[in-house]
């Protein structure tokens, strides 16, 4: 393990050579004494793994293969993060979140507790690049939410507490709590009822 920075890993950690934990931010660059990561109890984190500094991540914590994790992100408990996920720092992520395989979360982004985030997601956050128009503005994913593989979301959109968004939909403005955005640019409708099995 590359350990850069005071880290902190909690008791019961798995953690799959080759990782680096703590890797300095521009800010750090040259300095050998500043704030690493912290890891809560029982976090697996998978080999190829990079996690920035001031990262700090919950109990249960857990990264497939080649994940890359930037600076001053915050993690809650029971979060999973997929193989060649890319978080570029300042996020926040709630706890029970799933992100997975290839999914992309930039700078500023914040989502809630219980959400899904399908394959190859891309969550964006500038709306005229590059030039740096109106600041960088990540989504906001409510809680409860769940985003298909593939679906692309603009800068600054919110996707209200329970809503879906279909695989390769387009989300382009925000989506009300609970309702099903589809196509491109998405449209919502009512989020279907599951069927209940007797």
């Amino acid at each position: 393990m590359t350990a850069l920075g005071r880290n902190t890993i909690g008791e019961g950690a798995r953690l799959f050579e080759p990782i680096t934990l703590g890797f300095p931010s521009r800010e750090y660059l040259g300095s050998t004494d500043f704030p690493g990561v912290t890891l809560g109890r029982n976090a697996t984190v998978r080999s190829g793994t990079v996690i920035y500094c001031e990262v700090v991540a919950g109990d249960d914590f857990q990264t497939g293969h080649n994940v890359l994790v930037r600076e001053k992100t915050r993690i809650g408990d029971r979060v999973s993060i997929g193989t060649n996920t890319i978080c570029e720092g300042h996020c926040w992520i709630g706890s029970d979140v799933s992100i997975q395989s290839m999914a992309f979360i930039p700078t500023n982004t914040e989502i809630g507790d219980r959400v899904f985030i399908g394959p190859h997601v891309v969550l964006t956050n500038d709306r005229y690049p590059p030039t740096g128009i109106g600041g960088l503005a990540g989504p906001v994913i409510g809680k409860g939410a769940a985003i298909g593989a593939n679906a692309t979301v603009l800068p600054g959109v919110r996707i209200g507490d329970g809503a879906l968004v279909a695989a390769g939909s387009v989300v382009t403005r925000d989506v009300p709590p609970g309702m099903l955005a589809v196509g491109n640019p998405a449209r919502f409708r009512p989020r279907p009822v599951p069927e209940v099995r007797r």
